[in-house]
């Protein structure tokens, strides 16, 4: 047995000078010293040893275990630098090189605009109304002076969930159900996202946003609307912005009218973007229909008003240059990076 405790010490002794990495040492360790080593395995057998050899054996394997651990500690604390060193070398860092500029966002196109617009329209005095996205027929149309044979109403043109249930086409309905809640005087604007049955080109989408306004009071005429409406796009684009009022027709206003601005691509020459007019439709707007007003439970023997409808995609469109809606849609952000 002594002879074989002997050769154990020499087996490990030549391993070690081999042992590699950190692996390999411990899968050294657990083959001689583990609960199943040949370490372990010998000392079972002192059993079978007389009283004299029994303490003279114990001792020898005592010694021989000391030292195969110290052993095997002080070649782990050398591959253990070893892999330090190998490492520091490996992952150098120049702490003189420039940092990596974290990515910070920034606010869309449509939000910088629709919050220049709340400011203008906040300065005027008006209001911020929000309203549900899924409308019911009666708010949509019914309340709009909108008939039940309007083209409006055709699956062509609404997205109908349910037969009385819609997503809004425009955020009018938010204008009745202010007017159901609040007595006049009403200084309102509406911004939201809506939805038509549009087929997607360079100035269609089928969601897209749109501010509503409404003002309600006594005394309200179609200069007011016009002095509004002029200011406020001189106030976005610029004191040269031009705009000019179109007659038109809204079952919701009387009289109706359609509000442009000069081509931002061609400056009123005519191309494929004004469709060769050199003018750009943004918005529609009238004097409040009296059966709108009267459907509120608002007198419009006493009261009058005037409402618009403002396409956000076609005003950032006109502020930045942009001539096709579909980029701010794609999330590119080599695109959206310029703003």
């Amino acid at each position: 047995m002594k002879e074989k405790l002997q050769q154990i010490k020499v087996s490990v002794e030549d391993l070690l000078k081999n042992a590699s990495d950190l692996e390999t040492l411990e899968d050294l360790r657990i083959k001689y010293l583990g609960k199943k080593g040949e370490l372990t395995s010998v000392l079972k057998g002192m059993g079978q040893l007389s009283a004299e050899e029994r303490p003279v054996i114990g001792a020898l394997a005592n010694e021989i275990r000391d030292f195969l651990n110290n052993e095997i500690d002080m070649k782990k604390t050398e591959l253990l630098a070893e892999l330090q060193n190998k490492q520091l070398k490996e992952e150098v860092i120049d702490v003189t090189m420039p940092g990596k500029t974290p990515d910070i966002g920034s606010l869309h196109p449509f939000t910088k605009t629709l919050n220049e617009f709340k400011e203008i329209f906040i300065g005027l005095g008006f209001e911020v109304a929000e309203g549900p996205e899924v409308e019911t027929d009666y708010y949509n149309f019914e309340a709009l002076n909108i008939p039940k044979n309007h083209p409006a109403r055709d699956t062509q043109d609404t997205f109908y969930i349910e037969d009385n249930i819609v997503l809004r086409t425009q955020t009018s309905p938010m204008q009745v159900r202010v007017m159901e809640n609040k007595k006049p005087p009403i200084r309102i604007i509406a911004p939201g996202i809506v939805y038509r049955s549009d087929a997607s080109d360079a100035t269609h989408s089928p969601v897209f946003h749109q501010i509503e306004g409404l003002v309600v009071d006594k005394g309200i005429t179609m200069a007011d609307l016009k002095g509004t409406l002029e200011s406020c796009m001189k106030s976005l684009y610029g004191e040269d912005c031009k705009v000019r009022f179109r007659p038109h027709h809204f079952p919701f206003t009387e009289p109706s009218a359609e509000l442009d601005v000069a081509c931002f691509v061609c400056g009123g020459e005519g191309c494929r973007i004004c469709k060769g007019e050199g003018w750009i439709e943004v918005l529609g707007c009238g004097m409040v229909h009296p059966k709108v007003l009267a459907n509120c439970g608002i007198d419009p023997e006493v009261y009058s008003g005037f409402a618009f409808g403002i396409g956000l995609e076609r005003m950032v469109m006109r502020k930045y240059g942009i001539d096709d809606i579909r980029l701010f849609y794609e999330n590119d952000l080599k695109f959206l990076k310029q703003f």
